[in-house]
């Protein structure tokens, strides 16, 4: 015959105020390395602590941790509810935030991070969003900044921006990602390059594989690789204005969005390479954290960013 086990604990049902302040006890307890650093956080004497911690105890039916001269350590089980403690009560002030704002006026910072320069285009671009969201939002605190694309995952990650723009390069998990752009993306020289007097009959794909090019730093797309894989990447840079300046130095090649070398073209400073055959298509996404906190804030954004570019 088998024996069930008639052990039961607080866990299945429903979590009182008591073993809330219990939870918050136990968390200090832990995150302080022990009873006696806990006192002057908590408040109380290290005996009131111990006498909360077996009353967590007996009310779990677990031993959380073990406590005298071998000092202070968490049980296999403690480990376990410590770690959903965490969860717990980020989840309670997940839902404040969420209760706190409904109704309200947002506030406080608005950030927005770009991986690249902005070109005149993009300028205009996010002036129309930036209007918008003031006009909506006034008592919001906008930030625009650039950022390195890890950076800017990152931030985003730890909920330290709302909305990044980046070039559609990889997913991450834990973000989402809509491409709100995209334009062509062309194999350019600079006027000192020797390839800058040649017309595009006399440019072999031998004499593109030998000369310095550069690589923009990030894994792009399919196309972007396999246009790549033809030249030899001899420099790096991650972003279109420091790529610019290495082309313009007349000692590499390398690939350029058209709208970011208009006047450069114009004025004969950059000259494009084998335009039908040697290009790529470059896309910007609009990136945030997947189910963020402040969801407000990244909802107005990205209505708006949606409204903007889509004219």
């Amino acid at each position: 015959m088998i024996k069930t086990s008639s052990k039961s604990s607080i866990i299945p049902k429903a979590v009182t105020e008591y073993d809330l302040r219990l939870l918050r006890i136990f968390r200090t307890v832990v995150e302080n390395g022990g009873f006696s650093a806990s006192e002057a956080e908590l408040g109380v004497t290290r005996s009131t602590i111990s006498v909360h911690m077996s009353n967590l105890e007996s009310r779990m039916k677990l031993k959380l941790c073990s406590r005298g001269r071998g000092g202070f350590a968490l049980t296999e089980d403690g480990q376990a509810v410590y770690h959903a403690c965490i969860e717990l009560f980020d989840s309670l002030n997940d839902f404040s935030r969420l209760v706190n704002n409904l109704g309200e006026e947002l506030s406080g910072e608005l950030i927005i991070l770009c991986a690249d320069q902005l070109d005149t285009r993009m300028q205009l671009k996010l002036a129309q969003v930036i209007e918008k969201v003031h006009r909506t939002q006034p008592q919001l605190h906008l930030v625009l900044d650039n950022e390195a694309l890890k950076h800017i995952e990152k931030c985003l990650l730890k909920e330290k921006a709302h909305i990044g723009l980046l070039p559609s390069y990889q997913q991450v998990e834990g973000l989402d990602y809509q491409t709100i752009y995209n334009e062509p993306i062309y194999l350019c020289c600079g006027h000192s390059h020797p390839f800058f007097t040649l017309e595009d009959g006399e440019i072999s794909a031998d004499m593109l594989a030998q000369v310095p090019a550069v690589h923009p730093g990030v894994d792009i797309d399919i196309d972007g690789r396999e246009q790549l894989k033809r030249l030899n990447l001899s420099a790096k840079a991650y972003q279109f204005d420091t790529r610019k300046t290495l082309i313009l130095s007349g000692c590499y090649i390398g690939y350029l969005p058209l709208s970011y070398i208009q006047q450069e073209l114009a004025s004969k400073q950059l000259k494009i390479i084998h335009q039908h055959s040697a290009s790529y298509q470059f896309n910007l996404s609009m990136v945030c954290k997947h189910n963020p906190r402040e969801t407000s804030k990244v909802e107005l954004l990205k209505s708006i960013f949606n409204e903007v570019f889509s004219q």
